[in-house]
């Protein structure tokens, strides 16, 4: 099934695609017709969470292409709620960066609180699977020496465009970033270091991860910058696809005016 959140008749709810034409709402309470043309919804930013729990260092590829070893823990970060955009929306590249990337991701949302769960247990805790772009400053990334700035303006974090609840196995899924119609990241979740039922069971044991939650799982190789103008597409095999357009912020600081 494919979950998205829509805006229709003044109300924000969660639908389910139930044709190429139609959606379903949800939420009974509602009292809305069962099938809702997709033409008269809006469709609003995927998820609302608490937090935003990333992995980063999460692919064999990807550490060989940064030149560092492989973690015998998974790396952790987090993202505010606030970066979080939809498919369609635009990521702003801020004034204050000189090269920004994309990050294909694989997403996971959480459908149940999480705490101290098994490894074993920890994807019952998952509601669905989503595209994600961790949207990154990387040179803020290496002068900071930390990574909270890089990760964390506005826009960000494009999410989308649905939840998809069913997946044959999410450690084989191909990823791909598209960027102006040119490939430019392909890898597979087979070559996580640290698949995704562990990183649950690890992310629970350190924060509770609570219903709507989301969980980046890290990055093949192949990360690069974007421009303005461009159009970047997160591909995941049996999750979907997420189109995001990028544009500059221009400068804010007045004397850069001048």
């Amino acid at each position: 099934m494919r979950i998205i959140r829509v805006r229709y008749q003044d109300r924000s709810f969660y639908a389910a695609i139930t044709s190429p034409d139609t959606v379903r709402c949800l939420n009974l309470e509602e009292n809305l017709p069962d099938d809702i043309p997709l033409a008269e919804v809006e469709l609003l930013p995927l998820v609302r969470p608490s937090k935003i729990v990333c992995v980063g260092l999460n692919y064999h590829d990807h550490a060989r292409e940064m030149g560092l070893p492989v973690p015998e823990e998974p790396v952790l970060f987090l993202k505010p709620p606030s970066s979080v955009i939809g498919p369609g929306d635009a990521i702003v590249m801020p004034a204050c960066s000189e090269r920004v990337d994309y990050e294909a991701e694989l997403a996971l949302v959480m459908g149940k609180a999480a705490h101290f769960v098994s490894e074993a247990e920890a994807l019952h805790h998952v509601f669905g699977f989503t595209c994600a772009n961790d949207v990154t400053a990387r040179d803020l990334q290496k002068k900071d020496g930390q990574w909270t700035r890089a990760k964390s303006f506005d826009t960000f974090c494009p999410v989308g465009p649905w939840i998809e609840t069913q997946v044959e196995d999410v450690r084989a899924l191909a990823l791909r970033t598209v960027v102006g119609g040119e490939v430019r990241q392909q890898g597979n979740t087979a070559d996580m270091i640290f698949p995704p039922a562990r990183l649950v069971s690890f992310i629970s044991r350190v924060m509770t991860l609570l219903p709507g939650d989301v969980i980046l799982t890290g990055t093949p190789a192949g990360i690069g910058p974007l421009k303005d103008g461009d159009e970047v597409t997160i591909e995941i095999d049996q999750v979907g696809f997420l189109v995001n357009s990028v544009v500059s912020e221009g400068p804010t600081d007045p004397a850069a005016v001048q």
